[in-house]
């Protein structure tokens, strides 16, 4: 039997009057690979940051027991020491910087006066080869992939000793390859001794990796189940995350589509930096009333590029072709003129483009309609923090207040925050840009239920997403792009996976 690495016992966080862990106790031995799964704001993040030493001893209530003994982390260094090391979603690494610069940054090798560039780059290959990433020592973050950036950090991590490795929401940025691929290294380097513990809401790739899963609601430990024991179906594992079986992961919608609305014709968008290169090249498709339209493809496709340079010219150079609303040949040369057109974007991006996590959640939700709350050129608060309240409700947000900052709020909450922001513009057009990127199954199903409330009211949805399931599930009708161009549409009701990675493969080149 193997031995426990970990013991997590009785741990209470609180932030002000929030409680955000509640005697919470975690068991994790050596060698598996422990899942955490819960609702966005549920505590895993939270419960990580404790054992790392994020948030430093005394900060809690409880005792963490690692590796035979009772440990008071008071920073991040104090835990890598012990050989436990965190991987955020959000990756820590510096872009203008060498992959080999990163990998030893704040770990250098050499000495206090000088650094060894032979050994770290010598170093840096050995650990790079160990998690399967050919790229040179020397090559920029910048220059590579948020897969390949992931594994730069793994190989980092290994630099470390580790023992113990945390990963939050490892593969919420990949694709499906990428996503195979890392959880397959972690497979491997279990087998080589280490422990690891990954937060993850896609629970296909939970159940196919995991040995133990702990289901943690409300900042409390639900249930554990065991591989071999429990059952590890997605349905088991919703139904203790939300309480409730959720039967239907996309809430079912009955169509009514009109004419079309919205149309593009012969775009093309210029990479804004590489001369000669086109991100967009010939793009047609268009839009009807009450209906969702998917956009799908791999990654580096050119579907955010395409949705962003539509949207105010917000990305590309050179931009040219048509945009045709209601029949009426329109321009967006600005994101003001889009939003007066009603036209709206929800970015993939929502922590670096899409909100502001230093103000508050009424100011967020209010920001790209400020004349709604004004009255000649005054904004009115009160009418300000009426609106956020109705949004907040409506979006079922869990938070303290409209008036908490929305870097508190877990990804979930923000996305919701996010998502409102942008339904306050009261758009006729939503692109959303893979809205539930890194959100647990009943957010996402929180947000299905409002592209469904729109359609329902004549508006129109475009979406793009990396998730499969999700623009099956969710479209009428699939556009499907490849390397800057639309290379096939079907309806939703004959859409496949293996009919759209078809239409992709058979165009590439």
């Amino acid at each position: 039997m193997a031995r426990m690495l970990l013991e997590m016992q009785h741990i209470t966080k609180t932030f002000g009057s929030v409680r955000a862990l509640g005697d919470v106790n975690l068991q994790v031995q050596e060698g598996e690979i422990h899942a955490l799964v819960g609702e966005n704001g549920a505590g895993k993040s939270t419960l990580m940051n404790v054992l790392s030493g994020i948030y430093q001893y005394g900060t809690y209530e409880g005792n963490i027991v690692y590796d035979g003994e009772i440990c008071q982390f008071h920073n991040i260094k104090d835990s890598e020491r012990k050989g436990i090391v965190i991987i955020h979603q959000e990756l820590a690494l510096v872009p203008l910087l060498s992959i080999a610069e990163n990998m030893f940054l704040g770990n250098e090798r050499g000495t206090k006066a000088k650094i060894n560039w032979d050994e770290t780059h010598q170093k840096a290959r050995e650990l790079l080869d160990l998690v399967g990433l050919k790229d040179s020592t020397h090559t920029l973050i910048k220059d590579i992939g948020v897969g390949k950036q992931q594994l730069v950090e793994i190989a980092k991590a290994l630099g470390k000793n580790v023992k113990l490795l945390i990963l939050d929401e490892p593969t919420a940025s990949l694709n499906d390859r990428e996503s195979k691929a890392l959880l397959d290294l972690l497979l491997e380097l279990k087998k080589k001794g280490v422990t690891s513990i990954i937060i993850s809401h896609k629970l296909n790739e939970v159940s196919y990796v995991a040995d133990t899963i702990t289901v943690i609601r409300d900042g409390t430990v639900i249930k554990s189940l065991y591989k071999g024991k429990d059952a590890f179906d997605e349905n088991t594992i919703i139904a203790a995350m939300v309480g409730r079986e959720l039967s239907d992961r996309f809430p079912k919608r009955t169509s009514s589509i009109g004419e079309v609305c919205f149309e593009v014709k012969n775009w093309c968008v210029d990479h804004p930096v590489f001369e000669g290169i086109k991100v967009c090249d010939n793009v047609n498709f268009n839009v009807r009333k009450g209906e969702v339209v998917g956009i799908s493809g791999l990654m580096g496709a050119g579907r955010t590029e395409l949705a962003m340079s539509i949207f105010g010219h917000s990305y590309g150079t050179n931009i040219r072709g048509q945009i045709f609303l209601n029949g009426k040949e329109v321009s967006f040369p600005n994101v003001k003129s889009a939003i007066k057109h009603g036209v709206a974007y929800v970015t993939e991006d929502r922590k670096g483009n899409g909100l502001i996590l230093t103000e508050s959640i009424a100011k967020n939700t209010t920001s790209a309609n400020l004349a709604r709350i004004s009255n000649h050129g005054i904004l009115d608060f009160g009418l300000e923090n009426k609106y956020a309240q109705q949004m907040r409700e409506d979006m079922h947000t869990k938070c303290a207040s409209i008036f908490e900052n929305v870097g508190n709020l877990s990804g979930g909450n923000q996305q919701k925050v996010l998502v409102g922001k942008w339904l306050f513009t009261e758009p006729d057009i939503l692109i959303l840009d893979e809205p539930t990127r890194g959100i647990d199954v009943g957010a996402k199903y929180e947000i299905y239920c409002i592209i469904n409330k729109m359609i329902a009211d004549g508006k129109s949805v475009i979406i793009i997403s990396s998730e499969m399931p999700e623009i099956l599930g969710m479209c009428d009708r699939i556009y499907i792009m490849n390397e800057g161009k639309m290379v096939g549409e079907m309806s939703g009701k004959d859409a496949t996976q293996e009919k759209i990675m078809s239409c992709i493969l058979k165009t590439g080149n």
